[in-house]
């Protein structure tokens, strides 16, 4: 049977007070108390880490020397891009359960769903129609501009022709960024429409998988 001295425990006794006196003394000065470990093992005291220990995760002490909370040490740009990944796949996750919730708790059928794409399909496409129109308008009185503006050098080729005047000249560029703009527009209206479009069709398989319905 194995006895155990006082001699042998005395002095891993008086160190661990010893340390905690230390940390004691550092928190009554009014400072953060950190204990951190090396890499071999020895326990160390401070008001702050030195820098060949940035790295490495401290506990944060009261002035009694007792553990108040913990802190990460810096990481590594590996290791930040891994906890960037994960906590991406973590709010992708939540976003994913809450969008389940919202699409069991707001429709009663994937009719539903469907008649409510249809709307805000026919809406956008009601814009389009109105901003092709508006684009074709555009285009016409650029045309109309041009021939005006033909008449006139340097577009003109006849000897003697009038400079072209300065209202005309606004005139085709007011016009051409007027078509820009136009153009634009329409093209993300398009973009909103096939994404309105994509979100539907995933939202409507996704509202079969949680009802386990199978697609018609």
């Amino acid at each position: 049977m194995s006895v155990w001295s006082p001699k042998l425990l005395l002095p891993a006794v008086l160190v661990a007070l010893l340390a905690g006196g230390a940390a004691a003394q550092q928190a009554d000065k009014g400072k953060k108390v950190y204990r951190w470990v090396d890499k071999n093992g020895q326990v160390h005291y401070g008001d702050s880490v030195p820098a060949e220990y940035a790295e490495q995760d401290r506990d944060v002490l009261n002035k009694q020397g007792v553990k108040i909370g913990r802190e990460e040490g810096t990481i590594t740009p590996e290791e930040a891009a891994a906890k960037a990944a994960e906590d991406k796949a973590t709010r992708d996750e939540l976003k994913r359960k809450l969008r389940d919730r919202v699409l069991i708790q707001t429709y009663q059928s994937v009719k539903e769903l469907e008649v409510l794409r249809d709307t805000r399909l026919e809406l956008v496409d009601a814009q389009l129609t109105i901003q092709e129109q508006s684009l074709s308008n555009l285009r016409a009185q650029r045309a109309q501009i041009e021939r005006i503006a033909s008449r006139y050098a340097p577009r003109s080729a006849e000897p003697g022709a009038k400079p072209l005047p300065d209202e005309l000249a606004a005139d085709l560029e007011r016009s051409a960024s007027d078509i820009a703009t136009q153009e634009s527009n329409l093209v993300r209206r398009r973009e909103e429409r096939e994404s309105i479009r994509l979100t539907f069709e995933a939202d409507i398989k996704r509202y079969q998988e949680l009802r386990a319905i199978k697609p018609h």
